[in-house]
């Protein structure tokens, strides 16, 4: 009986983190269920982009030749001036970025709800409980209460900005008429930054801006005047103006992240992802870290089968330097990104004359990491 109950895992939460803790643990013989409150899944955002760094994990776990059928392969992630439509950057994806760090790099549409249902009985019960229920995670709250260290979510003073528009429409061509359909292109601005990758086949466009904003509202998105986002691209070229234009209407999210001292319960409560450390898009690694957080969980309660305190423990001081370092990756690209005057001068500068190898090399910590060289 004792046996049986040490392998129960209950995740709250069928987002991606919750789905890959599922099948992660799955994988290692436990018996799993998962907790989800929203009657379906919606989408939160219409694009997400798996680097190889996730799709590797996803692939362990039996998940990418599916993911692969929907999904495409960007050819490279291009950094153009917002003003002048100038190419600064290339960085190669594709099947040159594939064989580098032994995993593809992927874009795809996804409709996701991190939400878990739970109420309090669930802390009470024998096995594992985690807590994959994103920025408004109810297992945190339930912590909280009892632990002060279990923080809560915080309005990073960032909106996100997103729409979806047909290849084929005015605002689809308009895309194509300033950007490549098969690369990850980002849009570079003192006010915002754009990024915009196909979605669906390449039948449709995935955009993404981000502006300054004030909070909006408690939940994943929320109704903002749209004057904010063009207030912030004042300056920038007429063509990509257009594109914003017919893009509309815009859903804006307000970007929240999560920062706390403690991720575990030693007794056996573990947050992952964006419950535990939901940060901003400018690193492009929150379902990535989530993904990482799920398989190197499961693997680590395996290899301390029965002794709950070590393996989590283990965990988080594993995951932690891993996290924080993709923290000040984000940060520098949002800098660098948002940078105007010299600094843009600057970094244009910098980009122009470092060889596309090279900042594909200055990616391999991220993109080439693989769980079992996590010590």
């Amino acid at each position: 009986m004792e046996e049986a109950r040490s392998r129960q895992v209950v995740i709250a939460g069928a987002g991606i983190a919750g789905l890959t803790a599922a099948l992660a643990f799955a994988e290692h013989g436990h018996a799993v269920t998962v907790l989800e409150q929203a009657s379906q899944l919606e989408a939160v955002g219409a694009g997400i982009q798996l680097s190889p760094n996730a799709t590797r994990m996803l692939s362990r776990l039996g998940a990418l030749d599916r993911l692969r059928l929907s999904a495409i392969r960007p050819e490279a992630v291009v950094l153009k001036g917002a003003a002048t439509l100038r190419e600064l950057a290339r960085v190669p994806l594709g099947q040159a970025g594939e064989e580098r760090w032994g995993a593809p790099y992927l874009v795809a549409h996804r409709a996701v709800r991190a939400a878990g249902g739970l109420d309090a009985a669930a802390i009470r019960f024998g096995g594992l409980l985690i807590g994959a229920d994103g920025v408004w995670s109810s297992v945190r709250r339930l912590l909280a209460g009892r632990e002060p260290a279990f923080g809560k979510n915080r309005f990073s003073g960032e909106l996100a900005w997103r729409a979806t528009v047909a290849a084929t429409s005015a605002a689809g061509q308009a895309f194509a008429a300033i950007a490549a359909g098969d690369c990850i292109t980002a849009f570079l601005h003192p006010g915002f930054h754009m990024v915009a990758y196909p979605v669906s086949k390449g039948s449709a466009f995935n955009l993404a801006a981000f502006t300054k904003g004030e909070r909006i509202a408690e939940g994943w998105s929320g109704h903002a005047d749209p004057a904010i986002l063009a207030s912030a691209m004042r300056g920038t070229s007429p063509a990509l103006a257009r594109l914003a234009g017919l893009a509309g209407p815009w859903t804006a999210f307000p970007i929240h992240t999560v920062e706390q001292r403690r991720w575990t319960m030693p007794k056996g409560v573990a947050l992952i992802g964006d419950a535990a450390h939901a940060m901003t898009p400018f690193a492009a690694q929150g379902a990535a870290m989530a993904i990482e957080d799920a398989a190197m969980l499961a693997d680590l309660v395996a290899e301390f089968d029965g002794d709950p305190r070590q393996s989590l423990t283990t965990w988080e001081n594993l995951r932690r330097p891993r996290i924080e370092k993709v923290l000040r990756r984000g940060a520098l690209n949002r800098m660098a990104w948002h940078a105007w005057g010299p600094v843009a001068i600057a970094r244009n500068l910098v980009l122009a004359t470092r060889p596309a190898e090279k900042l594909a090399g200055d990616l391999d910590w991220l993109y080439g990491w693989e769980e079992r060289n996590r010590r």
